[in-house]
């Protein structure tokens, strides 16, 4: 049986959410599955590249921006899959590298501040996936 892009076998689109922090892992997968989407997690932004360049399994990104000390930040992994895709829904969560959104983050995406509510990661991927220049440009 061949997948479609981004659709698991119930038909259930999966977002891959890139996190390191494993008590935000849960509330967003949590939040995710209740909005109705399939979440896979990595833990680093590495893991996440490998993860995005292996197939057409996902059909959005949610990132944490600050990944761990010496490790590819999720601006880095934002970039990396827009060059895989350049209309690719990207969601970025930060608690404290909001300013930086606008010189680091990819156009049309979405930034979600810490701390957040979880509906707005669902509201947040919901409105890319669904208008895909939807999301606040950092560069404007």
């Amino acid at each position: 049986m061949h997948l479609r892009r981004g659709y698991a076998l119930d038909n259930s689109i999966v977002i891959l959410v890139v996190e390191d922090d494993p008590m935000i892992q849960s509330i967003v997968l949590e939040a995710l599955e209740e909005g109705g989407f399939e979440a896979v997690i990595a833990s680093s932004g590495e893991e996440a590249v490998d993860l995005l360049t292996d197939g057409d399994r996902f059909r959005g990104l949610v990132t944490d921006v600050n990944l761990g000390r010496d490790r590819m930040p999720g601006w880095e992994v934002g970039r990396r899959v827009r060059e895989i895709d350049p209309a690719f829904p990207v969601v970025y969560m930060t608690g404290d590298s909001a300013a930086e959104w606008a010189a680091r983050g990819v156009p049309n995406s979405i930034l979600l501040t810490k701390p957040f509510a979880p509906s707005q990661v669902v509201a947040a991927v919901t409105q890319l996936l669904n208008t895909p220049n939807a999301g606040a440009s950092p560069n404007t």
